[in-house]
């Protein structure tokens, strides 16, 4: 196989995982509260659009960085006041807050720039850097799919490697823990159930909100229409598929990222431009048929055993 091609392929799993990772672990660290979350397409959404918004105005890639995770968080806050103090139905709540999302934005960039689909021509927003790793960059084939991707992309293991550590390490990871496997245990201990979902909902919306930088400040320059485009649900996924772990939701949103490379490439053959769109998404079907399968085999070997 060509050497350059192999170089290019690797380098876009990196950088189309990338916002897939985000989306992971905003639904993991959800998942071990034992909440679902569906909203980091929402997250990530508002991310994209502030961080735009806020580094064409402030000329800073990095107020724009750090306005994109606020977007998200305030996102993740939304849900939060929502299900605990309004008491909605925690899947309705996410539902409405997509719908009211993906319609918002557009709402938003209209309402600032008289665009409804691209902020290019409006907006002159700044991106974020790319790295060139010294000593890894020299290294034949592997540095460069390594060295040369955007902070973010790098950004992504740390931030699963520091998430693993706070839920499996640290005193307040065990109380999200706890609650995840029995919130009135955790409660009946002194364990504040609504603190942990606010902490829970909030650090979800942050990852979702750089997933979302990412997208419009490192993919792109631009927030676009529909820019997210499903990945926060391929993120859940992800999740679910390594069971809320950090690591395990990195790694299968390194699956999904190869998914998208190989769709990237095959837009380049002759293969139907719709089929081709949607291979991400196939991939994402099949996957999760085939853990379904697994559970159950595993649960019926579990029942032989115990009868």
């Amino acid at each position: 196989m060509n050497v350059r091609l192999i170089t290019s392929f690797g380098f876009q799993v990196f950088r189309l995982s990338t916002p897939l990772i985000f989306a992971a672990l905003s639904a993991a660290i959800c998942e071990k509260a034992g909440l679902f979350n569906m909203a980091a397409e929402s997250m990530m959404l508002w991310g994209a659009l502030i961080g735009v918004i806020v580094s064409g105005a402030t000329k800073s890639a990095l107020v724009g960085f750090l306005a994109a995770m606020a977007a998200g968080a305030v996102t993740g806050m939304l849900i939060w006041v929502a299900t605990v103090k309004g008491k909605a139905d925690l899947m309705l709540a996410q539902i409405a807050i997509n719908l009211a999302s993906a319609g918002g934005t557009i709402f938003l960039l209209f309402a600032l720039t008289g665009e409804k689909s691209n902020s290019a021509v409006a907006i002159k927003s700044l991106a974020l850097p790319k790295i060139h790793i010294p000593g890894i960059s020299a290294i034949p084939v592997v540095g460069k799919i390594i060295s040369g991707q955007n902070i973010l992309t790098y950004g992504a293991f740390i931030a699963a490697i520091i998430l693993s550590i706070f839920i499996f390490r640290s005193k307040t990871g065990h109380h999200i823990r706890a609650v995840g496997e029995n919130p009135h245990a955790a409660e009946s201990v002194g364990i504040s159930v609504p603190k942990v979902y606010f902490l829970a909902w909030t650090v979800a919306g942050l990852l979702g909100g750089i997933g979302g930088a990412f997208m419009s400040m490192g993919y792109l320059t631009s927030f676009t229409k529909n820019m997210v485009a499903g990945r926060g649900y391929i993120g859940l996924c992800a999740s679910s598929m390594a069971g809320g772990h950090p690591i395990g939701a990195m790694f299968c949103a390194l699956i999904f990222g190869v998914a998208d490379a190989v769709s990237n490439q095959l837009q380049l053959s002759n293969a139907p431009a719709d089929l081709v769109l949607m291979m991400p998404y196939i991939v994402t079907i099949v996957v999760l048929v085939l853990m379904s399968v697994i559970k159950h085999q595993r649960a019926n070997r579990k029942a032989k055993a115990n009868s």
